[in-house]
C-alpha cells in the first residue's frame, strides 16, 4: 500500500473512532454503521480523485458532491431526481429533518431515540468532520491540523453525555488521532529515500550487519512508545491528582462520600471565585430560568451557605449528606401563619458552568433533576456526589415565596438554644471596633428585627459605603475591621461584615452564596451571568425562617419586609394564574400549542402574545418609512462620533489589565508608549519612528511644553520601552498606565481649547485604521494574485521537448 493510501485509511480510522464517543447520545447505534459505510465511500472518492491526478481543492470538491450524493439517497431518496441527484425538494426535506432533529435534541434526554432527524444529524456530521480531516491529513497533507476537526467532534459528545464512560471514549479517539500522526510520520519517513530496516533473509539465518533487524524502525518504534506515554499520562495524571477547589464556578466544594444514603460534605469558601467572576472582561452566561413569578427581583438563585466564622474566613461547615427527599421538608422556623406562594421554576446550566452545589432559589420544597444528587438538610442545599456536576443540567425546582410581614419580624419568639448558640458564635479574634460599631448603628432598636434592618440601611445607604469589586480580597477578622474603617468593597465584605455584626447582637447569622436574579431576554427567559455571582447575609427569626437582607448598594434587591412601608399592590406578591383579556377562546393556534415540550418546560417559547383590538386603517407613514428615518438619524449623529469611539477602544484595550507572564509586561510596555505617542499626535505632535525612545520622549516634552510630573512621565515610559527593548532581562516598570494618565492631562493643559477639543473629537491618531485597512487591502491583492498564479501553474498543461528539435540543437548549448 502506498504512503498515501494508508495515510488516507488511517484518516477513516481516526474519524470513526473519534464518532464512537457520539453512542452514548443515541440508542439504538445502528447508525454509527450507516455513518461508517458513507464514510468510506467518501473516503473512496478521494482516493480516486487523487489518483486522476486532479488538484487539492477539485478534489474536496469532489469528495463533497459525493458525501451530498450519499446522504440524499439515504435520507431524500423519494425527494431525488431519479432517486439519487438531489433537486430543491432534496434541500427543502434534508433542512425540515435538520429542524426536527434539533426540535428532538431539546425534547429527548440523553440516550435520545434515533429518529431520521437525530440520524441525520449525527451521520452528516460525522461526514464532515472526516472530510475536514481527508482533506488536511491526506490531500494538503498536513496531519496535525486535522486533530481539531476531530477535537471538535469528541467535545460536542463529551459535553453531550454529561461524563458518561469518557477515559474510553477519549483513549479511542486519542489513538485514532496518533494514529494518524503515525502514519504521517511514516510516510514523511519514506520520502527521505531508502530506509535499511532490514533485509530478507533465510529461516534461522542470523541478522547480518547493524543495519539488519527483524524489529521494526527505530523512529517508529521511538514515535509509538512516546505516543503511548503521552496518552497514558493524559489518562492517568487527571486521576491522580486531587481535585481542585473551584468554588462558586469551578466543580469544588466537597462532595458527598457516601453510598446513597448519607455521608458528609467538606467546608467550601468561594471567596476568591466569586471576585473572580464579578471581574470577568466578558459576562458569560451561566443559568437561564423561566419562573412563573411576576415579579423575579426577589429570584436569587443560592447555591451554598456559609454557616462557620472561624477567624480567618466565613465557610459551610461539615455536614451530613442524605438522599434527596421528595418533596423537600418543610424549612426549619417557618410558621404556617406567615403568607407563602408557591413558585415553580425551571433552569438551564451552560455546558461549560462545572460546579458542584446546584443552584436553586430559597427555600425550595421540590427538586426535579437527573443525575447523582444529595440533600444537606441544615442549608436546604442540593450537592453533587460521585463528581457530579451542574454541567450541561436542567432541572425544575419548586420554591416558596415567603412574605412576612413586619410586624410578625418584630414580634418573632426566642429562637431554640442550640440554633441561637451555634450561629451567633464569634471567634476572639474579632476586633471590638466590629461589636461596637453594631451596637452604635442599632442604638434604640427595640428587636431583632430593627436592628437588622437599621445594619442593611447603614451598609446600603446612610453609612457612606462604596460598591468596588477591585479592593483587596479578605474574609477575616481583620479584613471586616479595615472594611468598616475604609468603607469601601463588594458583596462579600458587605454580607461578611453585616453577619458578624449581627452575631454579636445575638442575631444568628450567616452568609448565603449564588447569584441574583439576572436579566430578562426577548422571549421572557432570564439570563444570569457570571456577574451576576453574589453573596448575602441570612437572619434567622422564629416563625419565619432564615431571611434574606440585602446590605450591598448598588446590588440585588433590598426585600419589601424591610422597607419603611410596601407599595400597595406588592409587586414581588406570587404568581397567580393569569386569564386572557378576552374570555372567548380563539380559533388560532397559539405559539404554545406549535411548542416543543422540552422548550416549553425552559420557557424558551416566550410569551404568549395578548389579544389587541385592531387600530384605525391609517396609522401614518409605514414601518419600514419609520425605520429607514430612525436609522439615517442614528448614522448621521453617530457617523461623526466614529473617531471618538475609536480612539476610546484602542485607548481602553491598551490600558488593559493584560495577563501576568513576562510577554504580557512587555506588551503592556509597548501599548502604553504607543498610547503617549498618539496622545501626543491627537495634540499636534505627529510621531517621529526614526527616533530612538529616548529622543522621541525629549521631543514629546519640548514641543508639548511638558513639565514636572508629567514630563517624568514621559521619561519614565521611554526608559521602560528601552528596557523591554534592549536590556536581557528586562524589569517590569510599574504605574506604566498612570504616566499615561499624567501626559494625557498635561498635554490639555498645555494645548488650547480648540486643539483640545479636535484631540477628543476628531483625533488624529484615527488615520491608522486607513493605514491598517489599506496594509489589509494590499496583502489580500497579493495572497489572490499568488494563488491564481499557482492554480495557473497546475492547471497548465506541460509540454514534452520534440525529438527532432532535440537532435537539432547544437552541441554544447
Amino acid at each position: 500500500m502506498s504512503g498515501r493510501g494508508r495515510l488516507a485509511l488511517c484518516a477513516y480510522a481516526a474519524t470513526m473512532m473519534a464518532a464512537c464517543s457520539m453512542l452514548p447520545l443515541v440508542s439504538p447505534a445502528p447508525w454509527i454503521l450507516q455513518a461508517a459505510i458513507l464514510l468510506a465511500l467518501l473516503s473512496g472518492a478521494g482516493a480516486l480523485a487523487r489518483r486522476v491526478p486532479l488538484a487539492r481543492p477539485l478534489t474536496v470538491l469532489a469528495q463533497a458532491v459525493v458525501g451530498l450524493l450519499a446522504l440524499t439517497v439515504v435520507f431524500a431518496r423519494e425527494q431525488a431526481i431519479g432517486g439519487v441527484l438531489p433537486g430543491p425538494e432534496v434541500f427543502e426535506h434534508l433542512n425540515a429533518l435538520l429542524q426536527q432533529g434539533a426540535s428532538d435534541v431539546g425534547n429527548y434526554a440523553i440516550p435520545a431515540p434515533a429518529t431520521s432527524g437525530i440520524r441525520l444529524m449525527l451521520v452528516g456530521g460525522v461526514l464532515v468532520i472526516g472530510l475536514a480531516v481527508d482533506a488536511l491529513a491526506v490531500t494538503f497533507r498536513s496531519a496535525a491540523p486535522a486533530g481539531l476537526p476531530l477535537l471538535a467532534l469528541y467535545s460536542v459528545a463529551a459535553g453531550l453525555s454529561q461524563g458518561g464512560a469518557s477515559w474510553l471514549w477519549f483513549l479511542l479517539a486519542g489513538a485514532g488521532y496518533l494514529l494518524l500522526l503515525l502514519a504521517e510520520s511514516r510516510d514523511r519517513l519514506s520520502q527521505w529515500g531508502r530506509v535499511f530496516g532490514g533485509t530478507a533473509r533465510a529461516p534461522g539465518r542470523p541478522p547480518q550487519g547493524v543495519f539488519e533487524s527483524a524489529t521494526p524502525l527505530a523512529p517508529v518504534r521511538t514515535g509509538r512508545r512516546i505516543g503511548v506515554l503521552a496518552l497514558g499520562i493524559a489518562l492517568v495524571i487527571p486521576a491522580m491528582l486531587p481535585a481542585l477547589d473551584g468554588g462558586l464556578l469551578g466543580p469544588g466544594g466537597g462532595t458527598g462520600n457516601g453510598d446513597g444514603t448519607g455521608g458528609t460534605i467538606s467546608a467550601v469558601n468561594p471567596l476568591v471565585s466569586l471576585q473572580n467572576s464579578l471581574n470577568q472582561p466578558q459576562d458569560r452566561e451561566v443559568l437561564r430560568y423561566n419562573t412563573n413569578a411576576q415579579d423575579t427581583k426577589g429570584m436569587y438563585l443560592r447555591i451554598v451557605a456559609l454557616d462557620e466564622f472561624d477567624g480567618a474566613s466565613w465557610k459551610s461547615s461539615e455536614r451530613r449528606i442524605k438522599d434527596v427527599p421528595d418533596p423537600l421538608p418543610r424549612p426549619d422556623g417557618l410558621s404556617p401563619s406567615v403568607n407563602t406562594a408557591e413558585v415553580q421554576t425551571s433552569i438551564s446550566a451552560a455546558g461549560w458552568y462545572a460546579q458542584s452545589w446546584l443552584p436553586m432559589p430559597f427555600p425550595a420544597t421540590q427538586v426535579k433533576i437527573k443525575g447523582d444528587w444529595r440533600f444537606e438538610p441544615v442549608g436546604r442545599t442540593l450537592v453533587g456526589d460521585r463528581k457530579q456536576t451542574t454541567q450541561g443540567a436542567q432541572y425544575t425546582v419548586a420554591s416558596l415565596l415567603v412574605q412576612p410581614t413586619a410586624a410578625q419580624l418584630a414580634n418573632a419568639p426566642a429562637p431554640p438554644a442550640d440554633l441561637l448558640k451555634e450561629y451567633t458564635q464569634v471567634p476572639d479574634s474579632l476586633p471590638s471596633v466590629v461589636a461596637a460599631t453594631a451596637r452604635q448603628v442599632t442604638h434604640g432598636a427595640p428587636n431583632n428585627y430593627e436592628k437588622a434592618v437599621k445594619l442593611q440601611d447603614w451598609f446600603s445607604t446612610s453609612g457612606g459605603f462604596t460598591y468596588n469589586t477591585q479592593v483587596q480580597s479578605g474574609s477575616g477578622t481583620e479584613a471586616i475591621a479595615n472594611f468598616l474603617k475604609e468603607k469601601e468593597g463588594f458583596c462579600v465584605h458587605f454580607s461578611f461584615s453585616m453577619a458578624a455584626m449581627a452575631r454579636t447582637l445575638g442575631i444568628p447569622a450567616r452568609v448565603a452564596v449564588g447569584f441574583t436574579p439576572g436579566a430578562p431576554l426577548a422571549d421572557g427567559t432570564m439570563s444570569v451571568g457570571l456577574r451576576d455571582a453574589h453573596a448575602w447575609p441570612e437572619l434567622y427569626f422564629q416563625g419565619v425562617g432564615w431571611t434574606r437582607f440585602e446590605p450591598t448598594p448598588t446590588r440585588g434587591s433590598i426585600p419589601d419586609y424591610t422597607r419603611q412601608q410596601a407599595p400597595a399592590g406588592n409587586p414581588s406578591s406570587p404568581a397567580q394564574p393569569t386569564h386572557s383579556a378576552s374570555a372567548q377562546p380563539s380559533a388560532a393556534p397559539s405559539a404554545a400549542d406549535s411548542c416543543p415540550p422540552g422548550a416549553r418546560r425552559l420557557g424558551d417559547c416566550g410569551p404568549t402574545a395578548a389579544a389587541t383590538p385592531a387600530g384605525p386603517t391609517d396609522s401614518g407613514p409605514s414601518a419600514s418609512t419609520l425605520i429607514g428615518t430612525v436609522l439615517a438619524v442614528a448614522a448621521l449623529l453617530v457617523l461623526p462620533l466614529l473617531p471618538l469611539l475609536w480612539r476610546r477602544r484602542v485607548r481602553a484595550r491598551r490600558l488593559g489589565s493584560g495577563g501576568r507572564t513576562p510577554a504580557d509586561a512587555v506588551a503592556r510596555t509597548l501599548a502604553a508608549w504607543q498610547e503617549i505617542t498618539d496622545t501626543a499626535w491627537d495634540h499636534g505632535i505627529p510621531p517621529d519612528e526614526s527616533q530612538t525612545p529616548r529622543k522621541a520622549a525629549a521631543r514629546v516634552v519640548r514641543l508639548g511644553r511638558l513639565d514636572g510630573a508629567a514630563a517624568t512621565s514621559v521619561h519614565r515610559a521611554a526608559g521602560a520601552v528601552e528596557q523591554v527593548l534592549y536590556a536581557p532581562h528586562p524589569e517590569p516598570t510599574a504605574g506604566l498606565t498612570e504616566d499615561v494618565a499624567r501626559v494625557a492631562e498635561g498635554l490639555r493643559t498645555q494645548a488650547g481649547r480648540w486643539t483640545s477639543l479636535r484631540a477628543i473629537l476628531a483625533p488624529r491618531s484615527a488615520v491608522r485604521v486607513i493605514w491598517a485597512l489599506s496594509l489589509r487591502w494590499e496583502s489580500l491583492k497579493i495572497r489572490g494574485s499568488e494563488r491564481a498564479r499557482v492554480w495557473g501553474e497546475r492547471l497548465r498543461p506541460r509540454r514534452k521537448a520534440s525529438p527532432d528539435r532535440a537532435k537539432s540543437s547544437p552541441s554544447g548549448v
